[in-house]
């Protein structure tokens, strides 16, 4: 019976897992939730605006553009495991990111070979937190 110290350590991990959402799942949440929409989608957004993005849900991306404005991307279906891994590549052939193109999720600790899911419209938004 030397096994109980390994299995207290495994114990302890999961109950501090099982403790509910965390600050970032509670700030996606919100954000989701807060976000006004401005003025019409738009089809593309230009590559060299984009700062940074970042993954809301397995539906859901924020672009942070230079500028401060930031466009919302619903993927036109949920892509498997986008929030967990919250990466993601794209290849365009121009120097626009468009509502045909797609991305391909990056799996942790080795680069891509996760699911390819096609973007959809780009909503520019006003919200509070980033």
């Amino acid at each position: 019976m030397r096994m109980k110290g390994p299995i207290l350590a495994a114990s302890a991990i999961l109950a501090g897992c099982a403790q509910g959402p965390t600050q970032r799942q509670d700030a996606d949440r919100r954000a989701l939730a807060e976000a006004r929409p401005v003025g019409e989608p738009v089809d593309c957004i230009d590559l060299s605006r984009i700062g940074h993005t970042r993954v809301r849900d397995n539906r859901t991306i924020d672009f942070h553009m230079r500028g401060r404005e930031v466009y919302r991307n619903r993927l036109r279906q949920e892509c498997p495991s986008l929030a967990f891994e919250d990466s993601f590549t794209y290849r365009t052939s121009t120097g626009r990111l468009c509502s045909v193109d797609l991305i391909s999720v990056n799996r942790s600790g080795g680069g891509g070979g996760g699911p390819t899911c096609a973007l959809g419209s780009f909503q520019r938004i006003e919200t509070q937190i980033r």
